[in-house]
């Protein structure tokens, strides 16, 4: 199991378990950003990265991301350690790919919520595929913060899919796959991480 990165005071009532994306590690400043603001808003939260990113922060060889199943069962003992550590409520979830291993077991885990930042709909170009059957019968309180033109997932795509009523869809204005604008738009990307957190924080603090 990889080391972690832990944000937040020892207090805290909730612990929110945040795995990192395909392409990127735990310690990216989008990450860093949301992780550090959860913690000044009193949540701790916990970042863990996947066998294939702990190899690569290794030898520095750049890799694809390891079979679904070898991803969800390092997810399944890093909440299974974290429960020990800090008894608890306890949220999962994660950027993008490692959002989507949080869905995929959230409810297996009995989570106490689920925060997703970007999912993953669809591969960018083919909403042929979608990824979201298991989504349609999600018992854990679920927020996925999205960007308005994620390749991802955009509002119209989004608004076709059957989600549970469990499932709570924010939409970052003009915001990209990690909430980037546009210029033009008149939106900062430090103001959509804001908001972002701003949004995280709150669910979080519904759970405790």
């Amino acid at each position: 199991m990889s080391e972690w990165l832990i944000d937040g005071p020892g207090g805290a009532a909730v612990t929110v378990v945040l795995a990192h994306g395909a392409g990127a590690a735990m310690d990216t400043p989008f990450m860093t950003h949301i992780a550090g603001g959860l913690a000044a808003a009193g949540h701790r939260v916990v970042r863990f990265e996947f066998p294939y990113m702990a190899r690569r922060r290794e030898d520095g060889k750049r890799r694809g991301p390891d079979r679904q199943e070898t991803l969800l069962g390092c997810y399944r003992e890093v909440v299974a350690a974290v429960r020990e550590r800090w008894p608890g409520t306890v949220a999962i979830g994660g950027k993008s790919m490692g959002g989507r291993m949080a869905s995929l077991v959230a409810d297996e885990l009995g989570a106490r919520g689920l925060l997703v930042l970007g999912y993953p709909f669809h591969p960018p170009g083919r909403p042929e595929r979608p990824r979201v059957a298991h989504l349609a019968a999600l018992s854990t309180p679920a927020l996925i913060l999205q960007g308005e033109r994620d390749p991802f997932g955009r509002p119209d795509e989004v608004a076709a899919y059957e989600l549970a009523s469990t499932i709570a869809v924010t939409w970052v204005p003009d915001g990209d796959h990690s909430f980037k604008p546009r210029k033009r738009s008149g939106e900062t990307e430090a103001g959509n991480l804001d908001r972002a957190v701003a949004a995280s924080a709150a669910f979080l603090a519904r759970l405790a």
